[in-house]
């Protein structure tokens, strides 16, 4: 599994050469294989996050993650409750 995310994003450039997002899609495989797999990768993320938090949100609600949803549901119940 390690290995196989740092792979998708070496190969994301052949991969865009071919019309379409494929090159993309490979890439960002990639990524979540590797944040998945790596703690030196998912600490990178993190400060990356606090550092960019639109860029986190986004990341977040690409990859999924629980973070992201238990986030909007607080939004929601704040919305709901008029705060």
């Amino acid at each position: 599994m390690l290995a196989a995310g740092p792979t998708l994003i070496v190969v994301s450039p052949v991969v865009g050469l071919i019309p379409g997002p494929g090159g993309l899609l490979v890439f960002l495989a990639g990524v979540a294989l590797t944040l998945q797999a790596s703690h030196v990768a998912k600490r990178l993320y993190v400060r990356a996050k606090r550092r960019w938090p639109s860029l986190g949100h986004w990341s977040d609600k690409g990859l999924r993650r629980p973070s992201h949803f238990r986030r909007l549901r607080r939004r929601r119940e704040r919305a709901e409750s008029g705060r």
